[in-house]
C-alpha cells in the first residue's frame, strides 16, 4: 500500500561562498586495478543517443553536438540496433570514400552507407565485466584497435540487450589522462603509460 502522507525533509541555509556547485558528469577517478564497471557508460542510468539509420551526416553530426557526444547508436525503425557511428566515422576520410565509390555527393549519404554495421561491433558481456577491472578494458580496447566497446546482457526473457559503453576517452579522462582524440594510438599509450606507474 502506498503512503498518504509525506513529513518533508529537514532544510538548512547555505553560507555564502561555502558550497561549489558539483561537476554535472562528475566521473570517478580510477586506476587500472579498479572494477571495469566504474569507467562503463552504464545506458540504465545515461539514456542512449540514438539516431535513424536514414538521417543524413551532417544531422548526424548535428546530432552529437547538441548531445555532447561522440558516438550514437543507430536503429531501425522498431528502434532495434543496427550499428553505430562515430565522430571520427563522420569527420574522417570514409564518408568521401563512400561517396566516391557508389557515385554520390557527400550530400546524399545517409549514416545506412557509413555507419559500423552491429555484424561487425564488438562486445564483452555483463556478466565478464562484472569480473574485470579497467586494466582489462584498457586491453580489450587496444587488441580490437577500436575506442568504444559494446556491453551486452540478456534479459530475462533471454534478449541480448546493449547494457553499456566502454570508451578509451572516458576512460583516459577517469585516469587523469590529457586527452588526444584525434590519435587513438597516443591515447592508448598515455593510459598504458599510466597504468604502468
Amino acid at each position: 500500500m502506498e503512503r498518504m502522507h509525506y513529513q518533508p525533509i529537514s532544510q538548512f541555509k547555505v553560507s555564502r561562498g561555502t558550497c561549489a556547485v558539483a561537476e554535472a558528469w562528475g566521473l570517478t577517478r580510477v586506476t587500472a586495478s579498479s572494477p571495469a564497471v566504474e569507467v562503463m557508460t552504464d545506458l540504465r542510468r545515461i539514456p542512449a543517443a540514438t539516431i535513424g539509420q536514414d538521417v543524413s551526416l551532417a544531422e548526424a553530426n548535428h546530432a552529437m553536438i547538441l548531445r555532447g557526444v561522440r558516438l550514437l547508436f543507430v536503429t531501425d525503425a522498431a528502434r532495434r540496433v543496427v550499428g553505430i557511428v562515430t565522430a571520427t566515422d563522420l569527420l574522417g576520410e570514409r564518408p568521401t570514400q563512400v561517396a566516391r565509390e557508389r557515385s554520390l555527393r557527400y550530400e546524399e549519404l545517409t549514416l545506412n552507407e557509413i555507419m559500423v554495421p552491429s555484424e561487425a561491433l564488438d562486445a564483452v558481456s555483463m556478466s565478464d565485466v562484472l569480473r574485470a577491472e579497467v586494466g582489462h578494458v584498457v586491453a580489450t580496447l587496444k587488441s580490437s584497435g577500436r575506442q568504444h566497446a559494446l556491453v551486452v546482457e540478456e534479459t530475462p526473457e533471454g534478449q541480448p540487450t546493449i547494457r553499456g559503453i566502454f570508451s578509451a576517452s572516458q576512460i583516459a579522462r577517469q585516469m587523469g589522462i590529457p586527452l588526444q582524440t584525434t590519435e587513438v594510438a597516443r591515447t592508448f599509450a598515455e593510459i598504458e603509460a599510466a597504468i604502468a606507474h
